[in-house]
């Protein structure tokens, strides 16, 4: 007989599409006038982006004063000097790093110390294998693969509260991503319009799967339902059974039309219908940039502005919850210092991440940036990892969401904080 532990704590419960589609039309009126529904408290909000690819942070955040990176990158690096060799350039932020012109969208909430940058962040795990890197940085234990749970999923854990939604913890991904796996209900929804179920982690493998909540309840045992309770799955049945029409995002806020601007903004409805959502999670991809990677157009620059006015228009949107909801990204590890014969840039370091909102330390880069000198540089090539995830992960979370227990949320880290968060 499966339990309702089993059921729902066994690595969480995936909701999935197929494909992505447009929009789930019936989040929209619901999430249109706000809050047309109030089943549960209204709680803090944290939403995690994952750069999967290992985006440069060299090219985001540039240390456009170092020579010894203007020497490695002759083809790919760019100033803040007006009339230095770019039709545009680099925005000043401090006198010392440039944000790539491609992500003016951030440029007002940096000013407004409302968006922190850390730099030279990474893992203390000097793997440049994509798998292991996502794999050790979303369970929080970068030298142990054996960890069974996620550190999003042990945050949900030690939120202090019993979950009376199954849409405290959401991520909107086809599957479930690492961060969310282990012991505490979480679901990953693609296309809420179309959607079947699957049971993670059961030890005998069991899996079910219906055309809807009804037919999932006919299918089950009436033991399995009787343990799984009504407020579990009222969130669920509220998603599904609400006849809504197209969303419309509040302040104008107008989201690009990708798999990033798709996924906040049907973020943003579940937060306005206070369904219950503590922590979010999103993807972003194609950030392996080894080949013709760009500079002030191309690849890289087409994910970083992707990237920055998906986040802005998820934050324009949310108008008046914006105390509520504090963003932050995440990538594997960087790219070398040096580009390749092909105008990339290769497997690295340290990068940079993000963190966007009303309580975060903003305006300013965080973090340590050597000179980037080969004596300097990582194995002789690559950004130094000056800034151990965990310890912004860990500041965020514990500031943002009143954690403060390091110990369960990263085992065996006994770092300290940045101050990237206000006290």
């Amino acid at each position: 007989m499966t339990s309702r532990r089993g059921f729902l704590k066994s690595g969480g419960l995936a909701l999935f599409g197929i494909g992505i589609g447009g929009v789930p039309t019936f989040l929209a009126r619901a999430a249109e006038t706000e809050k047309i529904v109030k089943p549960f408290k209204k709680k803090k909000i944290m939403v995690c982006i994952f750069q999967r690819g290992a985006m440069d942070g060299l090219m985001a955040v540039t240390p456009f004063t170092d020579e010894y990176l203007k020497a490695a990158r002759p083809t790919l690096f760019m100033t803040a000097a007006k009339g230095g060799g770019r039709t545009t350039p680099l925005i000043d932020l401090d006198g010392r790093f440039g944000l790539h012109p491609a992500m003016k969208a951030f440029e007002p909430m940096f000013r407004e110390k409302r968006m922190a940058i850390v730099h030279g962040i990474g893992s203390p795990n000097n793997t440049r294998s994509h798998f292991d890197a996502q794999d050790f940085m979303e369970s929080g234990t970068p030298f142990n693969k054996g960890t069974a749970s996620g550190w999003l999923n042990r945050a949900v854990g030690l939120l202090g509260h019993d979950a009376a939604t199954p849409l405290r913890a959401v991520s909107l991904t086809s599957s479930m991503p690492r961060s969310f796996y282990g012991d505490n209900p979480a679901i990953a929804i693609s296309n809420i319009q179309d959607f079947g179920i699957q049971v993670r982690g059961n030890q005998n493998g069991a899996k079910l799967a219906a055309r809807s909540f009804e037919d999932l309840y006919d299918q089950a045992s009436t033991d399995l339902l009787k343990q799984t309770g009504k407020e579990s799955f009222d969130a669920v049945r509220l998603l599904k059974q609400t006849d809504t029409k197209s969303y419309s995002p509040s302040n104008n806020a107008v989201y690009p039309n990708t798999a990033l601007g798709n996924s906040l903004k049907q973020i943003a409805q579940l937060i306005k219908m206070d369904v219950g959502l503590e922590v979010a999670f999103a993807e972003s991809g194609g950030w392996d940039t080894h080949f013709n990677q760009g500079t002030e157009s191309g690849i890289f620059a087409r994910n970083v502005n992707d990237l920055s006015t998906s986040i802005m228009a998820f934050w324009t949107d949310m108008g008046a919850y914006q105390d509520d909801v504090t963003v932050m990204t995440m990538t594997e590890f960087g790219r070398t210092v040096k580009q390749n014969g092909t105008g990339g840039t290769d497997h690295g370091r340290g990068s940079c991440n993000f963190i966007l909102g009303n309580d975060v330390n903003g305006g300013l880069v965080h973090g340590k940036v050597n000179p980037l000198s080969v004596e300097n540089l990582e194995d002789g090539r690559d950004l130094a990892v000056t800034t151990d995830f965990r310890s912004v992960f860990s500041e965020v979370a514990d500031k943002h969401l009143s954690i403060n227990n390091d110990g369960v949320l990263f085992p065996g880290w006994k770092g300290s904080k940045i101050g990237v968060m206000r006290s």
